[in-house]
């Protein structure tokens, strides 16, 4: 039972990072209008010295929205790779499945790096997403960052044979 609840926690990943991806695919302009506010800093108070940091150059904005999409896009085929992987050894001895989970670890470093890394520590402070009320996504990026990291403990539990 232990071994389906893995698998389903890489699932769970799978398709939430899976369906992020395909809603900043199908709707761009969602997303792309927040990730120009944050990085030109336009909400926050006038006058701020942190606003120094902002980037209001259009391609910019564009290089960085499709570079996290693309992403987000690998994040869910790695934990796509994982769940398959786990599936496929969920009959194999502790050792091979435990091995199975690699690209479940995988996948969950390069969510941390685009939601933690990218969200929280670069447009939270650097570009200090904190200080604007209406382009603020770090309570989102926490919230994934949280789903990723308890299902990641939880697959990563040594199987009970070894």
């Amino acid at each position: 039972m232990e071994r389906w609840l893995k698998i389903i926690l890489s699932a769970g990943l799978a398709i939430l990072c899976g369906l992020i991806t395909f809603g900043n695919i199908h709707d761009p302009d969602a997303n792309l209008r927040y990730v120009e506010h944050v990085l030109s800093m336009d909400t926050i108070e006038p006058g701020s010295k942190l606003s120094e940091r902002a980037i209001p150059i259009p391609f910019i904005w564009q290089f960085a929205f499709w570079s996290i999409v693309a992403a987000e896009g690998a994040t869910a085929a790695l934990f796509t790779g994982g769940t398959v992987e786990l599936w496929r050894a969920r009959m194999a001895p502790a050792r091979d499945f435990h091995q199975a989970k690699r690209f479940v670890f995988a996948g969950a470093a390069a969510g941390y790096l685009i939601w933690f890394v990218g969200f929280s520590a670069v447009g939270g402070e650097w570009f200090a997403m904190w200080k604007s009320q209406t382009w603020n996504g770090q309570q989102a990026a926490f919230r994934i960052c949280m789903f990723i990291l308890l299902c990641t403990l939880i697959v990563g539990q040594k199987e009970g044979e070894l």
